[in-house]
């Protein structure tokens, strides 16, 4: 079963499709530091960096030779329709929606999953929405679409991370995945990573997440701490466990004036979103911010997934992409639905 994905970044939504048994035949972005993550961490490299237009011009036709696609997955940037009381569905900024649309419109596969923001629910009335029902609906490409919001702690990753999946099936509606009733805390998933220098784990697994996420990796990758200012080391280790920027004294409040500016997060619940930094999220028990490896943990890539190219492109890497675990748990549906 092959499949594309398009605006794929470092390839989470691709990994959770490929261990549920799918072969990724081409992986799109134009973000060279992330195709070379991409293919570091694949055997067949078949990202590519390069426009999803020039993609569907010149490669597609190619892969289509060699057999049908059997689904396009990907999360297609849509900003233009976020013009207040406007919905041209060909704004320049929606560009690479429409390049998203023409791949399926030509590949003809028989499944689109759309990754987005929550916030595309609602922007601009829910324009979006209508957008996908209307271009890829029965009435369009013909598919039957269906939507939802699914937040990733409640299908095994130990991070409160807010996404809207749009799902387009030929035959029948999708029927989105359960969610699990056992979350992960923080401290499950990356408690044996604490004192860890670049290579070598510290210590043994201690729960079944971290069983998991190790696999039969004996290496540790992207794990190298930031060393912090000693005034910064001060002010983190004032957080207490799961405490934010009001633990501190009243005169940090005017230096950032939001709760999120300094944060810990806390050992008995899950992440907030991983971002491309986290740089003013704290580890629960440490004085100082996760590591990338922390991060990929956080967003459920298992150990043995190397983040290429520079720390600060690290972090955004990994911050950018879908979690693993969602994406595997939404492959799984599509494989019982077909």
């Amino acid at each position: 079963m092959k499949i594309i994905d398009l605006f794929c970044g470092i390839g989470g939504l691709s990994l959770g499709f490929e261990q549920s048994g799918f072969e990724v035949v081409a992986g799109v972005d134009l973000w060279e530091d992330a195709i070379k993550t991409f293919n570091h961490n694949r055997k067949d490299r078949t990202g590519m960096v390069m426009p999803v237009d020039v993609f569907n011009k010149t490669e597609l036709p190619k892969i289509l030779e060699n057999g049908s696609i059997t689904g396009v997955i990907g999360g297609p940037p849509c900003q233009g329709f976020s013009t207040v009381g406007k919905r041209d569905i060909n704004d320049e900024r929606n560009r690479l929606y429409l390049d998203f649309y023409e791949t399926v419109k030509i590949a003809k596969p028989d499944f689109f999953v759309i990754e987005n923001v929550k916030g595309m629910l609602t922007l601009n009335k829910g324009s979006f929405v209508k957008s996908v029902i209307d271009l890829f609906g029965e009435n369009g490409l013909g598919y039957k679409v269906a939507y939802k919001l699914l937040n990733a702690a409640d299908y095994g990753v130990p991070q409160n991370r807010y996404r809207v999946f749009y799902i387009g099936l030929r035959k029948d509606v999708f029927k989105f995945p359960k969610e699990i009733q056992t979350k992960v805390s923080c401290k499950e998933a990356i408690e044996d990573l604490r004192l860890a220098d670049s290579s070598v784990y510290p210590s043994l697994p201690s729960s079944e997440y971290q069983r998991k996420m190790r696999g039969d990796n004996n290496v540790l990758f992207n794990q190298d701490i930031t060393s912090h200012s000693e005034q910064t080391i001060s002010i983190i280790s004032q957080i207490p466990d799961g405490g934010n920027i009001r633990c501190l004294p009243r005169e940090y409040w005017e230096v950032r004036k939001y709760n999120k500016a300094f944060e810990r997060m806390g050992s008995d619940r899950q992440s907030n979103t991983v971002d491309t930094g986290h740089r003013n999220y704290f580890h629960y028990k440490e004085n100082r911010i996760p590591t990338v490896r922390e991060n990929a943990r956080l967003q459920s890539f298992p150990d043995n997934f190397e983040i290429l190219g520079t720390r600060g492109s690290q972090y955004k890497q990994v911050g950018n992409a879908v979690p693993p675990m969602l994406s595997y748990a939404i492959a799984q549906e599509i494989l019982k639905q077909l």
